[in-house]
């Protein structure tokens, strides 16, 4: 479990005069975590109300806990394929307490760092409930009712999202699973029924089936990862038939009845027809809710969109003066590693600089085994743009890496333009396919040609080294096949 900390001491300030401060953050997350340090580090008076996580979600109930969990369960795979390694076992079993265990260690340990780099920089922590009450002035709640305001000559909201519980008759007195309470079960369910095949669906879709649960995986799409191009997702839908997950894809849940957790029913329509099925738990995946609802932002002059998020123009600033958002809350795309751009988008426009977020770089990766990883344009962006470009692809039994591994499911696949040699896009189905999208992302980063990644030495035998054979793999130039939107 995370730990709940209050840096500040309820004895400070107990009035509701408020406080001045340089930078108030409303919102604990990754990008205002940074944000504090940095600008407390710089000798500004700073302070981060958040009601529960410090550190927010990432450390706490997300990213890196939902990726120690997914690493167990790879380790529990590799014991069950330790034949194909030549080690022999006589079976074994998964003890999900002790699995929890190593998770809740992780995340006491990053709290303790993070209370310290607090204590380093100056910054204040504040555990409390934050609303607005006035133009950039929050009003701070803490766990033993003492209230503080505080007022910022600059505030940064950074509230982020919530698991999205649909409208479904009998969903919500289900008590559905989200990606939090499925992190921290205690027991490996019996079988998991899972509504939503995107990231969180898809990683602990195959997380829990590695642990031994049966697990049936609903989607309304007709293809899993639905926006990315078709051998993504013919990939992803093959590696779990092939570790036994059950798939209902282009499917409606039209009902659910029963309990989480003891017994459950969902009623599917697929294809006009229903079908009634039957597990122990749920897990709802099914998309984020901006946390915009009750925090007073009308208060503050702070408008929000007709989906519910911040309103934000490309320098991340809100409708009201001196009031920023940053993350997930601001309609960005919903990645830590995003949220920390954000911040430094924020820092620069506060120094008198001109930084926006258009046009900037999107990597992502998805963690299954093996993982998904893309930067850049994908072929279907491509097409939908009328972008032309020469496609590199290669499978990853090409990569003599992979080989040595056993992890040779999968591919690279490049866009490089067809009037350039510069990479527009690269993805990768693959073992530590994070990794080797980093060395492409350096390289895009750098305006480097193609061409520098196909003559580069590189050490041998890396999986980075697989992308010499990827850009190598095309026919000259004046041969090459391009594709294009069609006319």
């Amino acid at each position: 479990m995370s730990t709940q900390v209050e840096v500040a001491p309820a004895s400070a300030c107990k009035g509701t005069e408020p406080q001045e401060y340089d930078v108030v953050i409303l919102g604990g997350g990754t990008g205002s975590t940074v944000a504090a340090w940095t600008f407390a580090g710089e000798g500004k008076r700073v302070a981060v109300i958040d009601r529960k996580y410090i550190g927010g979600s990432c450390p706490n109930i997300a990213c890196l806990p939902s990726k120690n969990i997914i690493h167990s369960a790879q380790v529990a795979e590799y014991v069950r394929r330790s034949e194909d390694f030549g080690i022999t076992t006589k079976g074994f079993t998964i003890d999900m307490a002790a699995v929890r265990g190593r998770k809740r260690r992780m995340v006491s340990g990053l709290n303790a760092i993070y209370i310290n780099n607090y204590e380093k920089t100056g910054g204040e922590f504040i555990l409390a409930a934050g609303r607005f009450v006035a133009p950039r002035t929050v009003e701070a709640t803490l766990p033993d009712g003492t209230v503080r305001r505080l007022r910022g000559a600059n505030v940064i909201i950074s509230t982020g999202t919530r698991a999205a519980i649909d409208p479904i008759p009998g969903l919500a007195e289900a008590q559905p699973l989200t990606h939090i309470e499925a992190l921290e079960l205690g027991e490996v369910p019996e079988h998991l029924l899972v509504l939503g095949g995107g990231y969180i669906g898809l990683e602990l879709s195959q997380a829990m089936r590695r642990f031994g649960s049966k697990v049936t995986l609903i989607e309304r799409n007709e293809r899993l990862v639905s926006r990315e191009d078709e051998d993504v997702s013919e990939g992803l839908r093959g590696l779990f038939l092939d570790e036994g997950i059950e798939l209902f894809l282009n499917t409606k849940t039209k009902r659910v009845s029963g309990k989480s957790g003891e017994s459950v029913e969902v009623v599917i329509e697929q294809n006009g027809v229903e079908k009634t099925l039957q597990g122990s738990h749920l897990l709802v995946a099914t998309g984020r809710k901006p946390n915009t609802g009750g925090i007073g932002l009308e208060l503050a002059g702070v408008e929000v969109t007709d989906r519910g998020y911040i309103k934000v123009n490309e320098r991340l600033q809100t409708t009201a003066p001196g009031v920023w958002a940053i993350g997930e809350v601001a309609g960005s795309p919903q990645f830590t590693h995003i949220s920390i751009d954000d911040f430094r988008v924020v820092r620069d426009n506060l120094n008198s600089g001109n930084h926006v977020t258009t046009g900037r770089q999107v990597p992502f990766c998805l963690f299954t085994d093996p993982e998904f990883a893309r930067v850049g344009l994908s072929e279907t962006e491509a097409k939908a743009q009328g972008i032309s470009y020469r496609l590199f692809k290669v499978p990853m039994e090409a990569v003599l890496r992979a080989r040595t591994l056993g992890e040779t499911r999968g591919f690279l696949k490049a866009l490089v333009g067809n009037d350039s040699d510069r990479i527009l896009g690269f993805a990768a189905f693959a073992v530590e396919a994070g990794e080797t999208m980093s060395s492409v992302q350096i390289a895009m980063i750098a305006g480097l040609p193609y061409t520098a990644l196909r003559d580069a030495i590189l050490a041998h035998p890396t999986l980075a080294e697989g992308l010499s054979p990827l850009f190598a793999s095309a026919p000259a130039v004046q041969n090459q096949r391009t594709r294009a939107a069609k006319p």
